[in-house]
């Protein structure tokens, strides 16, 4: 009778509704306790990781998992093919959990034979890597959009050697120390091999005879350019804006990477930004807020009318519809929020300040009911203070 496997979530010690970071954090504490390396000639030890490993491959997997918790191990039978998890499937679990390496790095793997990942080759083109620059923006360059030309600064093919890092006449031939393989495999106990990266050719497979003076075998060297770049309107403090192919340049005369342009935007003196929305705090005379009227503001799309009722409160908020940021990307249209400030006059002319010396000596309760009313407030306060001496 054929051996009963052990439930998955039992081999990693793991509750049934546990979360993917518990079930790695629980695999990870297994797979170091019994890897092989660590446990020589002991097949006890080499049946637990095997075991822990199969368990991860299914929990791991959503759609394994969900077919593992509806059928148990019969719903395995066609995830593993027939022979059941094998030596293949345990090289492609460890080479996706632990990236490449049982240690984390150092340029080591482990290889399973027929299952594992096929080394990339080393001599192919590659895509440079992307770069970053700050450009600074007037907050009416990033509302409206602008044309800049700007200097960027990235790793360029070295124009002596044509970004081979080899100088005129000379060239590239094969490392002899790995024999051009880019790795160096040595018997790595029970699992097959472990490749490590050549140090001497960096994993290139190839190795320059001469070196170009210019660039010292690097293949690339510093450069700045000019670049016409297109800011669309609506750009926001900290936003970045992708130019495509202007990164750092390939290695074996890849493809460039792409420069973000991360945007630092100055603040305005009329507006403020709230997400797509803009905020103006307009001030305005007590006269106007009370007799009401009608008020220009500006807008990114043209002067606009405000209408002003009678006894509009200070600090009351109007909202221009669609007055706002442009809509950019995912972000839509904004609307502009103008905030009525009542401004006290200053440096009243003579007929001024007689006229509002007639105005304050008219007042009464009814002309200022909110006034009136914390004036009674604050007489009950009165009162109630003088009740407890």
């Amino acid at each position: 009778m054929a051996e009963q496997k052990r439930d998955y979530y039992e081999v990693l010690g793991v509750a049934r509704d546990a979360d993917a970071d518990a079930i790695k954090k629980a695999y990870r504490k297994l797979a170091m306790k019994w890897h092989p390396d660590r446990n020589p000639g002991d097949k006890e030890a080499e049946a637990k990781f095997k075991e822990a490993s199969e368990a991860y491959a299914v929990l791991s997997d959503p759609e394994k998992r969900q077919r593992y918790d509806q059928f148990g191990h019969e719903g395995m039978r066609d995830a593993f093919g027939a022979g059941g998890f094998d030596m293949s499937d345990l090289g492609d679990v460890l080479n996706q959990f632990f990236g490449g390496g049982f240690d984390g790095g150092g340029g080591f793997h482990f290889d399973f034979g027929g299952g594992g990942r096929r080394r990339a080759d080393p001599t192919a083109p590659q895509r440079g890597e992307d770069t970053e620059q700050a450009i600074r923006l007037s907050f009416e360059d990033a509302l409206f959009g602008t044309s800049l030309q700007i200097r960027v600064h990235a790793a360029v093919a070295c124009p002596d050697c044509g970004g081979t890092g080899a100088a005129k006449g000379s060239k590239r031939t094969a490392c002899k120390h790995c024999g051009g393989a880019g790795v160096l495999r040595q018997r790595g106990g029970l699992f097959g091999f472990v490749q490590q990266t050549c140090p001497v050719c960096r994993g290139e497979g190839t190795v320059v005879e001469k070196p170009c003076k210019k660039c010292g075998g690097d293949g690339f060297v510093a450069a700045n350019e000019s670049v016409d770049v297109t800011i669309p309107p609506g750009v926001a403090d900290g936003m970045s804006i992708r130019v495509a192919g202007k990164g750092n340049a390939g290695a074996n005369n890849g493809p460039r990477g792409d420069l973000y342009l991360r945007c630092a935007v100055a603040p305005s003196a009329l507006f403020e930004r709230d997400g797509q929305d803009l905020i103006l705090r307009r001030y305005v005379s007590p006269a106007l807020l009370a007799l009401g009227g009608e008020l220009p503001v500006e807008t990114p799309n043209g002067t606009a009318t405000l209408t002003i009722r009678p006894g509009t409160p200070n600090g009351a908020v109007q909202r221009l519809r669609g007055q706002g940021v442009r809509a950019i990307g995912r972000f839509p249209q904004g609307d502009l929020h103008v905030v009525l400030l009542a401004e006290t006059p200053q440096a009243l002319t003579a007929e001024q300040a007689k006229l509002l010396g007639k105005l304050r000596d008219s007042e009464t309760d009814k002309t200022f009911p909110q006034r009136a009313a914390q004036a009674q407030a604050a007489k009950a306060f009165a009162a109630r203070r003088a009740k407890t001496r």
